[in-house]
């Protein structure tokens, strides 16, 4: 397997991070630092990173302000949601799940989602394709 590097952005223009190797350690506290450092954090809901990606599974970390939303009408792929900190509310098939610091919910496909932070969070998403 072939290392991959994430190209620049506008947000993250150094570029040049792995995503997709045959093992990664992920630093999620120093990731987290990052996301509250950034310009994109300031002005906007959220802010997200890619931590990991390959052809089958991808995993982002996205800090979120409250009241911020995620929300899919035609969800395609399983994920989970581990909340790192802070507080959700999802609602998913017309019920209002509460998932706090340290829980994960996990969807299948097609399970159309509208999640909503209650107060800052930060979650660690993850997508099976």
């Amino acid at each position: 397997m072939e290392n991959v590097d994430i190209d620049p952005t506008h947000n993250r223009p150094e570029g040049g991070r792995q995503i997709d190797t045959p093992h990664l350690v992920i630093d999620i506290p120093a990731f987290i630092q990052q996301l509250k450092s950034e310009k994109q954090w300031k002005k906007s809901d959220r802010n997200s990173i890619t931590v990991f990606k390959s052809d089958k599974m991808r995993i982002v970390l996205t800090a979120l302000r409250k009241k911020a939303e995620l929300r899919t009408q035609h969800p395609e792929n399983i994920l989970s949601l581990h909340v790192i900190d802070g507080k959700l509310v999802a609602e998913v098939q017309s019920k209002k799940i509460k998932v706090a610091c340290g829980q994960v919910l996990a969807l299948k496909e097609k399970i159309p989602y509208t999640i909503t932070a209650a107060k800052k969070t930060i979650i660690l998403l993850t997508i099976v394709e």
